[in-house]
């Protein structure tokens, strides 16, 4: 549990964070809230659209990654950064619109060249 003393202003201090055991650990928060939202991006179940996560395979990389979002920003609530009601289950196109992070993909401008 976090203390008062504690803080995530700093980019090093939120990695710390996010690195930790508390955190990630296989009892961590963030295990806590997957299986609580049963690895499920809770804003696209909102809208009415299932989004899973994937299974890891080994050896290949994981096609849909699920993040656990703080509803309450730790940099400005660090007394909730270990709370699991200050969590959502999210995929990272809506972890990024929730951040104001959308990103457009951009037209292939060789797309319609001669092939050869």
């Amino acid at each position: 549990m976090t203390t008062t003393h504690d803080t995530y202003t700093t980019k090093e201090q939120q990695m710390k964070f996010y690195q930790s055991t508390a955190w990630r650990g296989v009892n961590g928060i963030r295990n806590q809230a997957l299986k609580r939202d049963r690895y499920e991006c809770q804003e696209c179940r909102r809208q009415g659209r299932v989004h899973l996560d994937s299974v890891k395979v080994e050896g290949e990389r994981k096609k849909i990654a699920l993040n656990v979002h703080h509803i309450k920003e730790i940099e400005t609530h660090p007394e909730l950064a270990l709370n699991l009601d200050n969590t959502l289950t999210v995929c990272l196109a809506c972890h990024n619109a929730i951040h104001g992070k959308e990103f457009v993909k951009r037209e292939n401008k060789w797309a319609a060249d001669e092939k050869w």
